[in-house]
């Protein structure tokens, strides 16, 4: 009977120990493959600390082939059960067709703002399928040397901005770090981080969404007409420069400013530069600031999945103050969505994220639903605000391409 009850034993807890780690094998899909270290040394090991059953993989796949690839494998059933979800159409179509769990009333999910869930919601609002990770900021980092030498302080106003600038000229060196050959950074960078300080962030964006406002009104071209200003403080040649020619030209010192996103303060980081930030230029002094805090990457559970008990604990631990601190200072540049208090410790980090406590948030312009059409908006927002920057189209005449392409599929409210 002893040895009975023993092997009766071993096997009750050979069963327990496998099913244990079959329930507690999980995988996430992501894009990010310059995070896989961080997964793989901090956030994991962080989480397992809590939950020591748990085996996870990060598995990412190049963020050029990552959305085919994860369609085709969650078409094969085949997928991670943890899925890294883009913002607005590429993660709705995946809620859509069933490749993603609702996650409303979902613990972790109270700890983000309204406006943070946008990015991963039913046109309506009313289902949430993804949750929110985190944003990058857009603004200027500018060169502390350069403006110490000059005596420069760093630009409130579009006057200002515009003052500095030619002081920087006169002095020999370039102004402004920006190229147009790869036209994104002009749409992605300049067009959407300047701009809502003259259409008013979040108004400004839903007006157009909801037909109250057009492409060819005064503070949409107005901001082509300031980007239109720009040619004379941009590196000769600026329109074959690379993005990567942009980071060199900033980074080796020789340009006084780049308009940036938060991404990129680690590259300047590891460069040694040293650079301080500031948001997007009012049109007057006195004028309330907005800037486009750009909902970047979220996370969602694949209904297929076999370990959905640690993939819903997972995301409860996504949606908690430890992963809002390691994160936002774990990957320099992007910021957690959460409602948590962080102590952001990279400087030039905490001045971007201290911009949310006077300026206005919103998001790129045409994110949400603008660009469901043919023209595709965001293509056409790359041609056109880089032809602005390159004097070969006029404020105007972008401000009616644009238009007219949206006029050509969307009619809101039928």
């Amino acid at each position: 009977m002893k040895n009975i009850r023993l092997t009766h034993g071993a096997l009750i807890a050979a069963m327990l120990a496998a099913g244990a780690a079959h329930a507690g094998t999980l995988t996430i899909e992501s894009w990010r493959v310059d995070d896989k270290a961080l997964w793989e040394d901090v956030l994991i090991p962080a989480f397992q600390k809590s939950n020591p059953g748990v085996q996870i993989k990060f598995s990412p796949t190049a963020p050029t082939e990552y959305d085919s690839a994860l369609q085709a494998r969650l078409t094969g059933g085949s997928a991670g059960d943890l899925i890294t979800c883009r913002p607005f159409d590429k993660s709705l179509d995946l809620y859509k067709k069933n490749y993603l769990e609702k996650l409303d009333g979902k613990a972790g999910m109270q700890n983000f703002p309204a406006s943070a869930k946008v990015a991963w919601q039913t046109d309506d609002g009313k289902d949430t399928f993804c949750m929110p990770m985190a944003s990058v900021i857009h603004g200027f980092f500018y060169n502390k040397k350069i403006f110490k030498d000059l005596n420069l302080q760093p630009p409130k106003t579009v006057a200002d901005f515009q003052k500095v600038a030619e002081a920087v000229k006169k002095a020999g060196k370039t102004p402004i770090a920006l190229g147009t050959a790869d036209q994104w950074e002009s749409s992605q960078i300049v067009f959407t981080g300047i701009g809502p300080n003259y259409w008013k962030g979040e108004e400004g964006r839903k007006a157009l969404i909801s037909g109250k406002a057009k492409f060819t009104d005064p503070q949409y071209v107005a901001v082509w007409e300031e980007m239109a200003k720009w040619a004379p403080y941009l590196a000769k040649g600026y329109s074959s420069q690379t993005y990567g020619d942009t980071q060199n030209l900033f980074a080796s010192g020789r340009a006084a400013m780049v308009p940036a996103g938060s991404w990129d303060i680690g590259y300047y980081n590891q460069q040694g530069v040293d650079f301080g930030a500031f948001p997007p230029p009012v049109q007057k002094a006195g004028d309330k600031c907005y800037i486009s805090d750009h909902t970047d990457l979220g996370i969602g559970v694949n209904p297929k999945s076999k370990n959905k008990g640690d993939a819903y604990k997972f995301l409860q631990w996504v949606g908690s103050q430890e992963f809002a601190d390691l994160y936002t200072n774990k990957v320099t540049g992007f910021f957690s969505l959460s409602n948590h208090l962080i102590a952001v410790k990279d400087p030039v980090a905490k001045s971007m994220i201290d911009w949310r406590k006077t300026c206005g948030s919103t998001i790129r312009l045409n994110a949400q639903i603008l660009n469901r059409g043919e023209p595709n908006m965001e293509t056409e927002l790359w041609t056109v605000n880089s032809a602005v920057l390159n004097g070969k189209m006029a404020p105007k005449a972008a401000a009616e391409r644009i238009q007219n392409g949206l006029s050509k599929w969307y009619k809101p409210g039928k």
